[in-house]
């Protein structure tokens, strides 16, 4: 065990020389040492991403190859300085960790958590939850080729343009891209899942050939699946500079759309080595601070659909 001094407190590692990525393949052989001080270094970029949302943990205890588990509870032995919140679900609540601190992210990491999960919602002042305040695409592509994935990218870009709604992208760490739309957080979960299905569904029926909305695989073909699933009430998206759990330890990072023209740009483009750099560059700072409300974007996408 080793203590780790985070912000203002110490948080203890436990087996910091565990290996949790082995190596070979090509693939460097991370240990949770390596995964906490990758955290220590990302956390001025990704804790902005984090505050304030309910999370949903990725755990792989004895690291990749081993069994994993998603967890929402907090679970008893938590220390008192991490947030939580609860969260109403059918039949009862759930009581979810909230990552609000580096100390939180260097705890999580002790507890094997490879993979943060966000809520698309932020916590009130009230303590309870309110609307959500991004709207994800997520661009599954039925190969690992990143050519239509590009592809579709600019096609959402430009329907959403003519929506006057602005987008951000950031690389999924496994196969595809995530467009991310911020919004001003007046509008519930059912209006925005709604919205974002329809978006989907305009640019899939413009380009029938190369999209789909069809979530069962064997209706997709070899098509990019358009999927708005992550924008219903209780489901989480991958945490913008999050690790995700697969050899070399990829990283989930923003781009900016200069870089979707970058021969080198893949879902797994970045890992723990060098994400931190490309969080340097700050990728979204053209995006807007302010979201967006969806009424006028609702209009002028019903003019488009006729």
């Amino acid at each position: 065990m080793t203590a780790v001094r985070a912000g203002r407190r110490t948080v203890e590692v436990h087996r910091p020389d565990k290996v949790l990525f082995p190596g070979g393949g090509g693939a460097k052989e991370y240990t949770k040492a390596d995964l906490v001080a990758y955290h220590q270094e990302i956390a001025p970029f990704m804790l902005p991403h984090l505050k304030g949302r309910p999370l949903m943990l990725e755990r792989h205890p004895d690291g990749l190859g081993g069994p994993m588990f998603m967890q929402k509870n907090v679970q008893d032995h938590y220390p008192d300085w991490i947030h939580r919140v609860e969260v109403a679900k059918e039949g009862g609540t759930v009581l979810h960790p909230v990552c609000d601190d580096t100390a939180t992210l260097v705890y999580l990491v002790d507890q094997a958590c490879l993979t943060l999960h966000r809520w698309l919602a932020r916590v009130t002042p009230d303590g309870s939850l309110g609307h959500p305040d991004r709207m994800v695409f997520d661009l599954d592509p039925a190969t690992d080729d990143f050519g239509p994935v590009r592809d579709a990218a600019r096609l959402l870009r430009e329907l959403l343009d003519e929506l006057r709604l602005p987008a951000a992208l950031m690389t999924t760490g496994s196969r595809g891209l995530h467009v991310v739309v911020p919004l001003d957080g007046h509008h519930d979960f059912d209006e925005v899942h709604t919205f974002a299905g329809d978006v989907a569904d305009t640019l899939a029926a413009a380009h029938p050939d190369r999209l789909t909305t069809r979530a069962r695989k064997k209706d997709r073909g070899d098509r990019l699946y358009l999927d708005i699933q992550r924008n219903a009430y209780a489901q989480t998206v991958v945490a913008p500079f999050t690790v995700r759990a697969a050899p070399g330890a990829p990283v989930a990072v923003p781009v900016s759309w200069e870089q979707l023209d970058d021969p080198q740009l893949g879902a797994r483009r970045w890992t723990i080595a060098d994400a931190a750099d490309q969080a340097r560059t700050k990728p979204w700072s053209g995006m807007s601070h302010g979201g967006r409300a969806l009424g006028p974007a609702r209009g002028r996408l019903d003019a488009l659909r006729g």
